[in-house]
């Protein structure tokens, strides 16, 4: 079969499901990253709690505390990143495999379409998966190298250097946490293309679901009404003690 032939075996609500999945990924990516000061995220109203963490780092003597911290978050990066790479071969080993899929799919939707569509569809939860494990991979990588620079921040808080190095490790730290937040919604994402399986109606229904649930998180959720009124105790000095 040529390109044009395998192009028309999928039909417009494919492309549709398609668009809205990838375009939604995107998109909630965009929102969450770039919200603007008088609407932050979830995700940006952290950012600025890794900063004060490691100021209070910096002045503090014993630091056991801090490095268990980071510890436990280089466990939760590396367990993703463990998931994401046996996920990434699942999936390379059913494309190999891809008839036994197809037979079950068919079965369950009563969709004959020739094995190379089902092919295409599982190529496209591997682009999301394989994204989170390369996310996941730099993001445990990226909280390594704080680490180093929380290890070289002087005792000393009177030293010049002792604010300077907690500022970069923090400035590191976000750059984690911006990789393993973009890794976390590649599997959200992952997760919603794996239910094309069942036709485009439900890649079009999962596409604005995912989309919906993440959203909320980021912005509607009770975790982020909690910041949003820290940040506005932080800020109005008749509330500080």
């Amino acid at each position: 079969m040529t390109w044009t032939q395998h192009f028309l075996l999928f039909t417009a609500s494919d492309f549709l499901g398609l668009f809205l999945i990838f375009g939604a990924w995107v998109l909630i990516g965009a929102l969450i990253e770039r919200a603007s000061d008088k609407r932050p995220s979830m995700s940006l109203l952290m950012v600025q709690h890794r900063i004060d963490w490691m100021q209070e780092m910096a002045r503090r003597e014993n630091r056991i505390f801090d490095s268990q911290i980071m510890n436990n978050l280089r466990q939760g990066t590396a367990f993703f990143t463990s998931a994401t790479m046996i996920t990434v071969g699942g999936l390379l080993a059913l494309l190999g495999n891809a008839d036994a899929l197809a037979n079950v799919a068919q079965d369950l939707t009563l969709d004959q379409r020739p094995t190379i569509v089902w092919e295409f569809k599982l190529l496209v939860t591997l682009t999301f998966v394989t994204n989170a494990f390369l996310k996941f991979v730099w993001s445990h990588r990226l909280f390594g190298y704080a680490t180093i620079v929380m290890a070289s921040v002087p005792n000393d808080p009177k030293n010049d250097k002792a604010q300077m190095r907690a500022d970069t490790a923090a400035q590191i730290m976000i750059s984690a946490a911006k990789s393993y937040n973009r890794g976390l919604r590649s599997i959200y994402f992952g997760l919603g293309s794996a239910s094309w399986a069942l036709g485009p109606l439900a890649l079009i229904a999962a596409a604005i679901i995912t989309f919906a649930v993440l959203y909320r998180r980021e912005f509607l959720s009770k975790s982020r009404a909690v910041l949003m009124a820290d940040a506005a105790a932080c800020n109005d000095p008749s509330k500080q003690s």
